[in-house]
């Protein structure tokens, strides 16, 4: 068995389809693809090339209010133009940031495939941070989460928004885990285990959104 992608600890057998099989994590509960099941890249980016989200989509917007309107809660008090964010994996269109500009607040938007900006992966003075449906296709989640925690301010939120498991006897009929670029499962547990390694204060914001908030 291979380590976890996540905390580098033990993986066993979790759960198996007619497509993949599924790893957890004894240390972080993270469940996770064997690499060997994942997608080649092109693959992956054609399955995002066949999403329509747009600006002018209004159930999209409404989806993605359940990260900004929480955001923009949590930051409250403080003055929109003297805040910046980043949306990593924004997508094809960064529909998140321009609703956030609606708001008077930057944000920077990052994207491998879509966004590939480098230079706002170095700017370590964000106030924010969401990754909306994105981190179940990480990768290499241990890398990513930590780059992104290491660029917030003291204070800073980073807002996650993924499907999180509820138990192995739901996983199995989970349609979450059908899509192919899913390849990472979070439950509370992976998130209270990162919350402790970071020292940060964690908040499940609703059933999809969780926020960690970096100490001051």
């Amino acid at each position: 068995m291979s380590a976890c992608f996540l905390c580098g600890g033990c993986v066993q057998a979790y759960a198996q389809d007619k497509r993949r099989d599924y790893l957890q994590c004894s240390r972080c509960a993270l469940v996770q693809v064997p690499e060997v099941q994942r997608l080649a890249t092109d693959d992956e980016k054609a399955e995002y090339d066949k999403h329509e989200n747009s600006a002018g989509n209004l159930a999209y917007r409404r989806f993605l209010s359940r990260m900004l309107d929480p955001i923009l809660e949590a930051l409250s008090g403080r003055i929109p133009e003297d805040l910046i964010g980043l949306d990593f994996g924004s997508g094809p269109e960064p529909v998140l940031q321009k609703m956030f500009s609606e708001q008077g607040i930057k944000q920077n938007a990052f994207d491998v495939f879509y966004a590939n900006n480098p230079e706002h992966m170095s700017c370590g003075s964000y106030d924010f941070i969401t990754a909306t449906e994105v981190v179940e296709h990480l990768y290499d989640p241990a890398f990513e989460l930590e780059r992104l925690w290491s660029l917030l301010v003291p204070g800073g939120v980073l807002g996650v928004m993924t499907k999180r498991i509820i138990s192995a006897e739901k996983f199995q009929a989970w349609h979450y885990k059908n899509d192919p670029t899913h390849v990472c499962f979070f439950s509370a547990a992976t998130f209270e285990y990162l919350a402790k390694k970071w020292e940060a204060e964690l908040n499940f914001v609703s059933a999809d959104v969780v926020f960690f908030r970096k100490k001051l």
